[in-house]
């Protein structure tokens, strides 16, 4: 979580200062979906994040505790990204989102989010 108080003790407010960004969910749905883990793989998704963004979300996410990183490269210093239990539990979430989305908005086809079981 970023090292600002929340905004209030209310759970919907204390997640949102964590995932309430647009683009937070989407690099756990990359983690979670396409077993993304690195830099250069976000970089690959169809919304293109931009690079600076992308950094300053890992950090947050990692920071909050849904994501962890290690070194598999020391020059130039690279890392991978895994899932912790706390990131991987959100899977509901990212599930009720894609139903709520069909459930009130045209078909978005073959999204990402189909790949999801439940």
């Amino acid at each position: 979580m970023p090292n600002t108080a929340p905004r209030s003790d209310c759970p919907v407010a204390r997640s949102l200062s964590v995932l309430g960004d647009r683009w937070s969910l989407l690099v756990i749905r990359d983690m979670m979906l396409f077993g993304k883990r690195t830099f250069n793989e976000f970089l690959e998704s169809e919304e293109k994040i931009p690079t600076n963004t992308l950094a300053t979300r890992l950090k947050q996410l990692e920071e909050a505790g849904l994501i962890s990183k290690r070194a598999y490269q020391d020059n130039p210093p690279r890392f991978q990204y895994e899932l912790t239990d706390a990131g991987a539990a959100l899977a509901p979430v990212l599930r009720a989102f894609r139903d709520w989305c069909r459930d009130h908005y045209e078909s978005t086809g073959n999204a990402a989010s189909d790949r999801m079981s439940g």
